[in-house]
């Protein structure tokens, strides 16, 4: 049975609402929800069975379509909660960041194989770009990236509740000049997507799925990739350990897990460009690029 999918879409008459894809059927479950912090928080301790309740409230909904019929757009899947990013998580990242770095990145060796994870801030849910929206490049970067990434949606106690698509814009050439300049190579307008919506799961693993990504460049494709995702090297439980480290999340979280599937080193994004990240069980995110 594939996980049920809550969406956040927007209704033209009444606004961002909440809806749940659960197999061929589209229900609205807003008012069971009332805001993705308030079921987030009322799930504590009891995940699996904050899941199931949805589930049975979306069977028993008003208002249901069947999946083809379903055509409200989509929006980002976050309300009220921080986005973060968890780096040097796949083999193939530390080595495309060493690669990156003047230096030689030695500091991406050792990370990657630290017992703390490298984690930063990545934006906050309303900077956040939802499916078919533009996300940025930096207009003073000469070498950037999408990096598609898994990303966990974590409650306030730091327990999983579920996975999304995640587009992590980067711009190499600023993080390679010097690690301390990451924040201006991660942090700017537009440079974090998110869609298109929450794949709902309980878990302590990894789901068993392939990561891809495709960019297309005035009709035709540029750069194709995949990785899958038992090849990220921590594990659930322990990303979300050192997140909640000395530092709450009351409304939760979404981390964004790393990436290995990195174009090579000539690429870089244009305007107009056309990223395409596809998660198994999730569903594809795809955004325009522009410069900002």
């Amino acid at each position: 049975m594939s996980d049920p999918l809550l969406l956040r879409v927007l209704d033209p008459e009444q606004g961002p609402r909440y809806v749940l894809q659960d197999g061929e059927t589209v229900s609205d479950v807003h008012d069971a929800i009332g805001s993705l912090s308030d079921w987030l928080t009322g799930s504590v301790g009891r995940a699996a069975e904050a899941i199931d309740g949805l589930r049975e409230q979306a069977a028993a909904a008003e208002t249901r379509l069947p999946r083809g019929e379903f055509a409200l757009p989509l929006l980002a899947p976050v309300d009220e909660q921080e986005v973060w990013a968890a780096g040097v998580t796949y083999e193939d990242s530390r080595k495309a960041r060493q690669e990156e770095a003047v230096d030689g990145g030695d500091v991406y060796a050792r990370v990657y194989v630290a017992e703390r994870p490298e984690i930063f801030f990545k934006a906050h849910a309303w900077r956040v770009i939802g499916p078919g929206g533009e996300v940025g490049i930096r207009s003073d970067a000469s070498w950037s990236v999408p990096e598609p990434e898994l990303g966990v949606v974590y409650n306030p106690a730091m327990e999983a509740v579920g996975f999304t698509v995640g587009n992590d814009m980067s711009s190499r050439d600023i993080e390679g000049a010097n690690p301390l300049y990451l924040p201006q190579a991660k942090m700017f307008t537009a440079s974090c997507a998110l869609g298109p919506g929450i794949a709902l799961r309980a878990t302590e693993y990894w789901p068993d799925a392939q990561i891809r990504m495709r960019i297309e460049r005035e009709g035709g494709e540029v750069f194709r990739g995949s990785i899958h995702t038992s090849r990220i090297r921590r594990r659930i439980p322990e990303l979300g350990d050192f997140l909640g480290r000395s530092y709450s999340m009351p409304k939760g979280a979404v981390l964004l897990t790393g990436t290995a599937i990195v174009p090579p080193p000539d690429f870089t994004l244009v305007a107009g460009d056309v990223i395409v990240i596809g998660i198994d069980g999730i569903g594809e995110l795809m955004n325009v690029a522009q410069v900002v």
